[in-house]
């Protein structure tokens, strides 16, 4: 995981460049640098691939400069096609094939990239700025318009460009910028082909799609961990791995040190597929400190994402201490691909299908910014094996009937594509899904919902809400989340749509907290 800014206008000087900059140093420790022209590019860099001093960004070849926080998965493909039409590499970094590939394909080159990136390069012959996203939003990337000139900067995150612009924007997934025109290249939310084979034949692909997506994730020159859960998602993601690899993975998994629910099954897993597994504990008074941290890293104000990043900021946070892992593989996008508790209540195939293009389409604003701040803020690289383009595509083609839980178990495409060999124990393959936020501990949430109570009298909880018109808080503890999001980003609430919350125009789903244990049909989940 690496952090860039750029500004494509030098309005400031190096010096001051490098304080904003530094705000975001934790992604990329190993090494900084700040290239000076016109205008200023900087990097900091998390070295995975090529970790020698040849790979170090930004890139800069005939005058054309880049920098890319991203993994380009099957780069070595690519490169070896360029080394035979003559190009020439000084490193192993698969972030170095970039800016030949621009030369060759132009902006055709974001539709060929299998790949999680960010990225900004200058073009010297047309002396303009090219940036672009990977289509899912797995890699953060912003942009703003300076307060003195009006030109535009991009940066990994939000915070170090907020004292430069008057209003920083989530720069969207699936698009490049040129000219000042945002482009879509790739829409994610909708498949190149609908599918509609027999269960048997689905299940196989889902199988073999999700298989080669984390079996790719795993080239790394650093080492490689994984969080377990013990949900379905993750121990499908630690199961297909260690069945690859010929030696045994490193697990992590987190808990609430007197309820939580998830460390047996998560050691279940580990037991089953003999991995070296670590479990770490957290108590209530870590929650509570760890709360002004997480959403600085975080940069929202949401009740989910905060819930749920928690448990897994304070598990990297002592994986990045205590081990030299450099890349974690998480389980998440399984859910807006597959089903949520909540989408059991879809009135029909078409409203599932529509609410699944919702959550995929707003990914980057939710579970994968939680993903890539939690783990980032931590100097690790996350990958996101569900996030790979050709799954995503290949699920979102299936006739969303087969998707809806009409088998008595969500997500029973997912669990009978990987039941015909021995991936996981019956009790986790068939687990009921549980959130994450929950399944670290019922008393985490109680916890925080009991702080802000605490914190404010009901008369002040009124009066505070009043001051924001946007987004108004509906809960102290939403307030409270609020509150320290302005102390951090003043004004900058549009960074996110809104709440995440069920869909309430579906029976069953007018709830007024985000969490599944609300939810009629929570049943087992949180036991």
């Amino acid at each position: 995981m690496c952090g860039f800014m750029v500004m494509t206008k030098k309005e400031i000087s190096k010096e001051e460049f490098a304080k904003h900059f530094a705000k975001m140093k934790y992604r990329g420790p190993d090494e900084t640098r700040i290239l000076e022209g016109d205008y200023f590019f900087g990097f900091h860099r998390l070295a995975i691939m090529g970790l020698t001093e040849e790979g170090m960004q930004p890139f800069e070849r005939d005058q054309n400069i880049l920098v890319c926080n991203g993994e380009i998965y099957g780069f070595r493909k690519e490169k070896a096609k360029l080394e035979k039409e003559g190009y020439q590499f000084k490193s192993d970094s698969d972030c170095e094939i970039l800016l030949p590939m621009y030369e060759k394909y132009k902006e055709k080159m974001f539709q060929k990239l299998d790949s999680e990136f960010a990225l900004v390069l200058y073009d010297a012959k047309k002396k303009s700025f090219i940036a672009a996203r990977d289509p899912i939003g797995i890699r953060p990337m912003f942009y703003g318009y300076s307060k003195k000139s009006g030109s535009i900067l991009f940066a990994s995150e939000a915070k170090v460009l907020i004292d430069l612009c008057s209003s920083v924007y989530p720069f969207p997934p699936g698009h490049y910028y040129q000219d000042g025109k945002f482009i879509c290249y790739h829409d994610a939310r909708k498949s190149k082909s609908k599918r509609d084979d027999s269960l048997d034949i689905i299940c196989d692909k889902i199988n073999e799609k999700l298989t080669n997506a984390v079996i790719k994730r795993l080239d790394s020159d650093a080492p490689v961990g994984f969080l377990l859960s013990g949900g379905l998602d993750s121990s499908l993601v630690c199961s297909i791995a260690a069945s690859y690899l010929e030696k045994p993975i490193q697990t992590f998994a987190i808990g609430m040190d007197k309820d939580a629910i998830d460390l047996k099954y998560a050691r279940m897993v580990a037991d089953h597929i003999h991995s070296n597994h670590t479990e770490v504990i957290m108590a209530s008074k870590e929650v509570i400190e760890a709360l002004k941290e997480v959403i600085y890293h975080l940069e929202t104000w949401d009740i989910t994402t905060i819930r749920a990043s928690i448990g897994m900021y304070l598990l990297c946070k002592w994986i990045s201490k205590n081990t030299d892992i450099r890349v974690l593989l998480t389980g998440e996008v399984s859910d807006e691909l597959f089903g949520y508790k909540y989408t059991d209540f879809a009135p029909n195939a078409l409203s599932f299908q529509k609410e699944s293009e919702k959550r995929i389409h707003e990914l980057y604003m939710y579970d994968v910014l939680r993903a890539d701040r939690c783990i980032s803020g931590c100097s690790i690289e996350a990958r996101v094996p569900f996030a790979d383009l050709e799954f995503v595509d290949y699920v979102m083609g299936i006739d969303p009937a087969k998707k809806m839980n009409t088998y008595g178990q969500g997500k029973y495409l997912l669990r009978r594509a990987f039941s015909k060999k021995d991936y996981l124990p019956k009790t986790i393959l068939y687990r009921e899904k549980a959130a994450f936020s929950d399944a670290v501990g019922h008393s985490m949430v109680d916890y925080l919902k009991e702080y802000a109570e605490k914190k404010y009298s009901d008369e002040q909880f009124q009066e505070k809400c009043k001051k924001y018109s946007k987004h108004t808080p509906f809960t102290k503890e939403s307030l409270l989340y609020r509150e320290i999001f302005e102390e951090f980003f003043p004004g900058q609430s549009e960074l996110i749509a809104d709440f995440w919350m069920p869909n309430k125009n579906w029976k069953g789903c007018q709830v007024d907290d985000p969490s599944a244990r609300v939810l009629s049909n929570y049943g087992d989940s949180g036991k």
